[in-house]
């Protein structure tokens, strides 16, 4: 499909750019893009969670009373888990909620995703851009000008340039992102997508296998 290509003054440059059915013209598979990002939310999940069990409690391993004639059930240590402050009965252990998914599935789910986000009409492609310092009145003025200052916003680009990354570090609905690192849940939290000439290309040579 062709795509207009938007300078970052808000207006077409009159150029055009091709973007290929097979990354953002695929029916979408929504079981892919469900384990995508089951997997992503998965491997943010630090797992440290720990309680203390009876044996990493603090205090005597006496037995408190006798075994039998008081009439009450027996009870070895004080540090049991049916009294207060003893330890905790099949508490959390620190583990790892990692999922791991395929690469071909992680493939077919950004492609599913940014199927979804041309189709709606909200994946635009932009001329390429840099700034000579982080400004972030240079990014928001960027971000005014293709009037999407109210909606979540990414934007893909080549590479990571360190000043327009910067730029955009402030502003709570833009994020900027390169064409390696982006995930489908990025795609999937922005309303809005953008993306550079330049990655356009990139986006081929990953996606495309």
């Amino acid at each position: 499909m062709k795509a207009d290509v938007y300078g970052i003054n808000g207006k077409t440059t009159g150029r055009s750019v091709d973007l290929p059915d097979a990354i953002f013209g695929v029916e979408p598979n929504e079981h892919a893009v469900y384990l995508a990002v089951k997997s992503i939310q998965a491997n943010q999940r630090q797992g440290t969670h720990k309680a203390k069990e009876r044996g990493e409690i603090k205090g005597s391993t006496k037995k408190i009373k006798k075994q039998k004639g008081t009439g009450t059930a027996r009870a070895g240590s004080i540090k049991n888990p049916l009294f207060r402050g003893g330890g905790r009965m099949f508490g959390p252990r620190p583990r790892t909620y990692s999922v791991g998914v395929n690469k071909k599935v992680k493939v077919l789910a950004r492609r599913s995703a940014l199927s979804v986000r041309a189709a709606a009409g909200n994946l635009k492609v932009i001329e390429d851009f840099t700034f000579e310092a982080p400004k972030t009145k240079e990014f928001a003025n960027v971000i005014s000008n293709l009037e999407v200052a109210n909606n979540k916003t990414l934007f893909v680009v080549a590479d990571n340039d360190k000043n327009v990354v910067l730029s955009a570090r402030n502003i709570p609905k833009a994020s900027v992102m390169s064409v390696s690192n982006f995930s489908t849940l990025d795609i999937l939290k922005a309303s809005r997508v953008f993306i550079t000439e330049n990655s356009v290309k990139q986006l081929k040579d990953n996606l495309s296998k």
